[in-house]
Formats: structure tokens, C-alpha cells, sequence
């Protein structure tokens, strides 16, 4: 508290003036990280809202929805509309702009298939503590590209990353046939002849075209002991972010230890493979 003093010489008044100055809080470093987080919260709250719609937005719109007051959504929409993270197509109105596709394609670009996944196969094999497999079709095969496995879990893995099979004599491989026409299911097995592993691989085209139906109504796809006699696996499909089938995770086990409370963990795993590569499942 200081005194300041003040002489009214002119009336031949003295009268000691009071007067509390309060020093001003120097703002902190704490305080400018909370309103920088802030900002971007309500940036990317903008951003949210902005991709439910198909059309335009309204900033009264936006406004209700966000909960920002007007003037506040309205500065953020223009800092975002300067870089090009927002349009504004028409005085008022609003949508993503082409900067974010920009980013999403340079995203995009930078991913596979195989770095999208493994976390997750990982975590899956931990759920199941059986062996995870990743794998894609190159013609009229599937190949291994990557596995989540331990020693612990009781089978030996017999085909390694790089390892082949007929699409007709494993889950994964299924999975891909089930999206071909007719017609080219008829040329595969006119060129590959079905020819099978043991007495459980499927060799005829009629029983083929009758588990790829199954396959379709079911969403997932099974081998029983087609391909290795004691082991059985299941598969789902991973799609990118223009809906194509792009690889199949499957889990393999002992035939005596597949279970079927795995298949609901598979597909899920399988979907959020698929969101990390830009695939919205349909819910």
C-alpha cells in the first residue's frame, strides 16, 4: 500500500489522500500454455463439427453445436480460413478446407499396412497367446508379411514371414476370394486345379463357391485343418481408406484350442487396423 498526498494549497486544505495500487499479476508461462491448449481445443472442436456436415455450415450453427460464443468461433474460423484448414464458401458459412486433404494424403503416403497393425497384433496375441498372422494376396496366393508369435503358445509356426499358400486352403485366403465375381473364382480354380494339402483341404469347386458364401454372410473366414493337419485359423479382413481389402489378420491355433469368443477380438482388432488407414467401418 502506498500514501500519496495531495496539498489543496488554494483553500488551505491539507488532506492526506489514500490510495491502494495493486500491482498487475505478470502472466506465467503455465497461464500461456493453458490458453495455447485451449485455443486448440476449440480449434479442433471446429474442425469436429465442420466434418459431420456434407454442406456448408453456418457460424450460428457451428456456434450452438461447439458451445463457443460467436465472436469466439468466429476468430478461430478465420486464423483456420488464412491456412487453408478452412473455406468459406459464402459470407457466414463454413467447410474443412483442401489443406487438410493435402496433410491426410502426405499421411496417407507415409503408411503400410504393417506398421498400422503390429501394435495390434501384438495385443491380440496377448488376448489369445496365439500366434497372429498378417497377410496379403499376390495373385493366386497369400503371402506372410508379419507375425505376432511366442514358443509359450504350443505350435510350432510352420510357414515363416515370406511363406506362401493357395488362397483356397487358408482363412485370409478365403477372405480374398470371397470378394472376387464368380467368374473369376472359376478361372482360379481352372488354373490352380484346387489341389489340397491333406483330406480336410477343399479340392472341388462347387464346395469352394459354397464356403465363400458362408464367408460373405459371415464377414470372417475359417480353415479346419485345411491347409496343416492340427491347425485350425480364423481371418478378417483389413481395408483401406478407399474400402479395398488390402490384407487378412488371422489367428492360428492347435485345432483343440481355437476359440470361438475370439472371433468378436479379431474382427474388432481387424477394424481398428483399418481406421488407423483411413477406412470408416460402417457401424
Amino acid at each position: 500500500m502506498t500514501i500519496a498526498q495531495r496539498s489543496f494549497s488554494h483553500y488551505d486544505i491539507n488532506i492526506p489522500l489514500q490510495c491502494t495500487i495493486t500491482p498487475m499479476k505478470t502472466a506465467t508461462p503455465d497461464d500461456a500454455d493453458k490458453i495455447s491448449i485451449q485455443v486448440i481445443e476449440r480449434m479442433i472442436s471446429l474442425l469436429d463439427t465442420l466434418a459431420l456436415y456434407p454442406d456448408p455450415v453456418s457460424l450460428k450453427e457451428l456456434s450452438a453445436v461447439t458451445g463457443l460464443h460467436p465472436s469466439t468461433a468466429h476468430r478461430i474460423l478465420n486464423d483456420l480460413v488464412v491456412k487453408r484448414f478452412v473455406d468459406r464458401s459464402e459470407p457466414g458459412s463454413y467447410r474443412l478446407g483442401m489443406r487438410l486433404l493435402e496433410l491426410g494424403n502426405v499421411v496417407k503416403s507415409r503408411l503400410n499396412v504393417r506398421e498400422a497393425a503390429l501394435d495390434f497384433m501384438r495385443g491380440l496375441h496377448r488376448k489369445t497367446n496365439q500366434t497372429v498372422n498378417l497377410s496379403v494376396r499376390q495373385s493366386d496366393e497369400i503371402v506372410y508379411i508379419d507375425r505376432a508369435f511366442s514358443e509359450r503358445s504350443g505350435m510350432q509356426v510352420v510357414r515363416a514371414i515370406g511363406g506362401r499358400a493357395p488362397l483356397h486352403l487358408t482363412s485370409t485366403g478365403k477372405l480374398f476370394l470371397s470378394i472376387d465375381d464368380p467368374k473369376m473364382v472359376r478361372a482360379y480354380a481352372t488354373r490352380t486345379g484346387l489341389a489340397g494339402h491333406n483330406k480336410n483341404s477343399i479340392t472341388d469347386l462347387s464346395k469352394l463357391e459354397r464356403e465363400l458364401s458362408l464367408v460373405r454372410a459371415l464377414g470372417y473366414a475359417r480353415d479346419n485343418e485345411e491347409l496343416e493337419l492340427g491347425v485350425r485359423c480364423m481371418a478378417a479382413g483389413i481395408r483401406d481408406d478407399s474400402g479395398k481389402m488390402i490384407a487378412g489378420l488371422s489367428i492360428s491355433a492347435p485345432a483343440d484350442r481355437l476359440q470361438e469368443e475370439w472371433v468378436e477380438d479379431l474382427i474388432s482388432t481387424a477394424n481398428q487396423i483399418s481406421a488407423v488407414l483411413g477406412y470408416a467401418t460402417q457401424q
